[in-house]
């Protein structure tokens, strides 16, 4: 393996932001106390998480009492399923193809014990979802209550979906929706105000917070009940003592990235379409899965690399290459069953498809060396 590790797998988890370590020691130190302790060290760190509440609502225009911090993002998207069919009489439970395992599995489980009927919506070639797939499906549900969960951006190919117009559908047809805003919180703006939105979530370790914490947004109109039970943390919706270093960082890394959302949107960008014009120069029949236009996600290029007979172990020897890319979701990997992503979109099974996502700690110089590698590789 190469002594130079490059990491192109943002998309699956970024590195720590130095200052949300930073942001995080005192907790994970000193300032050791259970938030829900009266006394004097309890107080001082309820003071913190609630501090850390505030920030995160204020970034996507809500209220404090409508962010409720989780474990992760599968968990809020768990949360926000079995709690609408349990508590909002929802019967019908309407997603894409290309949602993360999380929705659909979930979505497929509350089918199988017969409390929802699943429908899966169509979606164009580049994963974008088809409207009018949406439409159909509220005219055929008629008058009872469906939930619509359709994520704001892929994580496999970056296909940025349009929330807003979906969400005023979804209002149009008395229905909830929910996104999963995981690859574009911190990423892109997001105003809960502006939007028909009752739910919404987002996981700190894609943003370069820690891993292992997420937030849930609930919209104050909506009333459900806990998932989890046992304490009245999380103003009795989320039993359990509250990771306290996690919601520091993560609350850090969220305010670091909106501060510096375009500088780093633009460089980023850069760093994406030099990738893209140097591959399409280099390898002869190069591809790229999802949409190459604004309407895709500006860490992500998925490519497409023509037959050859190293395809099959280019992963690998890309990291024997000391290079870190992805083949689908990060969610999946030892599983060989192929990208669920990649197989609605129809990709030919000879091709090998590789994601590469960046961040503002990569490099141009980093992409040359890939370039380089993948010559070695296939040239």
């Amino acid at each position: 393996m190469s002594n130079q590790q490059i990491y192109l797998d943002n998309a699956a988890t970024t590195s720590l932001h130095p200052k949300a370590l930073e942001a995080m020691m005192p907790f994970l130190t000193t300032n050791f106390g259970n938030p829900s302790a009266i006394h004097s060290i309890g107080r001082k760190v309820r003071s913190a998480v609630e501090k850390a509440r505030r920030d995160i609502a204020k970034l996507i225009q809500a209220s404090t009492a409508e962010i409720f911090f989780t474990s992760s993002a599968t968990e809020a998207n768990n949360t926000v399923l079995r709690c609408a069919v349990r508590d909002l009489e929802v019967k019908h439970i309407i997603t894409s193809p290309i949602e993360h395992h999380c929705i659909l599995h979930t979505a497929e489980q509350l089918q199988t014990e017969g409390l929802v009927k699943h429908h899966i919506l169509e979606v164009d070639c580049y994963g974008k979802l088809k409207i009018e797939s949406l439409i159909n499906t509220f005219n055929s549900i008629k008058n009872e209550k469906s939930l619509v969960s359709v994520m704001h951006a892929n994580n496999e190919i970056g296909t940025i979906n349009d929330i807003a117009k979906i969400g005023a559908i979804c209002k149009e047809n008395n229905a909830l929706f929910h996104s999963d805003t995981v690859q574009t919180f911190a990423h892109f703006p997001l105003n809960t105000q502006e939007l028909d939105i009752d739910f919404l979530v987002g996981s700190a370790h894609k943003f370069h917070g820690p891993k292992g914490i997420g937030f849930l947004f609930i919209n104050s109109d909506i009333s459900i009940k806990p998932l989890l039970f046992g304490g009245s943390q999380e103003r009795n919706m989320r039993a359990g003592t509250e990771n306290v270093p996690g919601i520091i960082g993560m609350a850090s890394a969220a305010k670091i990235a909106y501060e510096n959302l375009e500088k780093d949107k633009d460089y980023i960008s850069s760093l994406k379409e030099y990738l893209r014009k140097k591959l399409t120069e280099n390898f002869k029949g190069i591809a790229f899965n999802g949409c190459e236009s604004t309407e895709n996600l500006y860490t992500v290029l998925n490519v497409s690399f023509p037959p050859h007979p190293k395809n099959e172990m280019l992963l690998l020897n890309l990291d024997i290459a000391g290079i870190c890319a992805s083949g689908g979701s990060a969610c999946s990997s030892g599983v060989d069953v192929g990208s669920h992503v990649l197989n609605c979109l129809g990709t030919q099974n000879n091709r090998a498809n590789i994601r590469f996502s960046f961040s503002k700690f990569n490099t141009k110089e980093e992409v040359d060396v890939l370039i380089k590698s993948l010559k070695d590789i296939l040239q």
